[in-house]
């Protein structure tokens, strides 16, 4: 039928199964998160097939992560940022190359081919941006170290996850581009420089004569955000990079935290669609033949990802009380583990097998992982009111 075509019907399907669905989660103590993923399972092209095109859906959900990462760029000033690098690149670095080896370890212990096994591992690599800070209070991500030191650790991850990305995409076609290697390189520091200027030389001015009306301070921040995220795309990098950068560039300015308060409801809209979408492209075809391997791969990843970082975070002078929070957050794999797999995948460097098994892998971390931080730890979906913090 035409009208279950329709945008309104996709919606409709969407934010009300979310919310029915979310409150049976609340009533069994379980993430929201989690619910948004089983709703888009369920009702996506490899559950009861209601939603048949979800590729929208997707697009439409990874708005989300830029407005999410603009929001952190708002609540961080450049000087402080700058410092917090300089001290977790080596934790970045270090801890991505245990989770690559790890996995490629258990890739091979599997019995895939080496390639495969390379892919598993670089999917482990990297920590999942939307569910460390989605879980993480507005209060820690504002204003305490450990808000600062997860940000510092996801960003860097992004970095390295565009760069594992763009070199697996290179080997898929066969070749090495040094040229596009370079762009690269080059590509971040003069983002970084035309946001200043940018910042400096415009938008302030603008701010400062027009900051009375909201709708304009709306639309200018949602504007620049989306800019700097086209801009990065042009350039090499992510949208999420860029949108970062727009973020941190008017982070110096008192109407931040207006600009923060005001997107907030925006933001959860288009991650809401976000998580739906990774439920929706999970193709449980193989599901029996992968699911003791990829429950044995989520269980070492859970267990081994926060012992390395709370060792790695304590090696550069944080307290272990730090440490062992900021591990447990990121005890996860990430979303861009499920674009390596769907990259890998439609380049043939991987079986559809094999990308099941990491998405499978993948989606339990995330649900157990969010099950975890919710039970111990400050959050604004905690099961206790003790712990509850918005």
């Amino acid at each position: 039928m035409h009208h279950l075509d329709t945008v309104t019907f996709t919606l409709f399907l969407i934010f009300s199964g979310a919310a029915i669905i979310s409150t049976a989660a609340l009533f069994t103590r379980q993430s929201m998160l989690v619910a948004y993923i089983v709703l888009g399972a369920l009702l996506g092209p490899f559950g009861f097939n209601i939603l048949k095109k979800v590729e929208i859906v997707q697009q439409t959900g990874d708005i989300g992560i830029m407005f999410l990462l603009f929001l952190l760029g708002l609540n961080l000033h450049p000087q402080k940022l700058v410092q917090m690098f300089s001290k977790m690149t080596w934790v970045a670095l270090a801890s991505s190359v245990v989770f690559a080896l790890i996995g490629f370890g258990l890739g091979v212990l599997f019995g895939y081919d080496v390639t495969t096994s390379w892919v598993i591992g670089l999917g482990m690599m990297f920590s999942s941006t939307i569910i460390g800070l989605k879980l993480l209070p507005t209060t820690v991500l504002h204003h305490q170290h450990t808000g600062e030191v997860m940000i510092s650790v996801l960003l860097l991850q992004d970095i390295i996850a565009i760069m594992v990305l763009m070199i697996l995409e290179m080997v898929s076609q066969g070749h090495v581009s040094f040229g596009r290697i370079s762009l690269f390189i080059v590509a971040l520091p003069l983002l970084l420089v035309f946001a200043f200027f940018m910042q400096r030389f415009v938008l302030i001015k603008l701010l400062a004569k027009f900051d009375r009306v909201h709708e304009y301070i709306f639309l200018l921040s949602v504007g620049w955000c989306l800019a700097m995220a086209i801009l990065a795309e042009v350039l090499g990098l992510s949208a999420n990079i860029g949108a970062f950068i727009a973020g941190v560039a008017l982070a110096a300015h008192p109407i931040s935290q207006y600009i923060s308060e005001n997107l907030k409801p925006l933001r959860d809209f288009f991650l809401i669609m976000f998580f739906f979408s990774i439920g929706a492209q999970f193709d449980s075809h193989y599901l029996p033949e992968i699911l003791a391997p990829a429950i044995l791969l989520a269980i070492v990843m859970l267990v081994v990802k926060p012992l390395v970082f709370r060792f790695l975070i304590h090696q550069v002078k944080e307290t272990k009380p730090v440490a062992w929070e900021v591990g447990a957050r990121l005890g996860q794999a990430s979303e861009f583990t499920l674009l390596l797999a769907y990259l890998a995948l439609s380049t043939g460097l991987i079986s559809a097998q094999a990308s099941c098994l990491i998405q499978a892998a993948t989606l339990i971390t995330f649900i157990v992982s969010s099950y975890v931080v919710v039970l111990r730890y400050p959050s604004p979906l905690a099961f206790s009111d003790k712990l509850r913090r918005n």
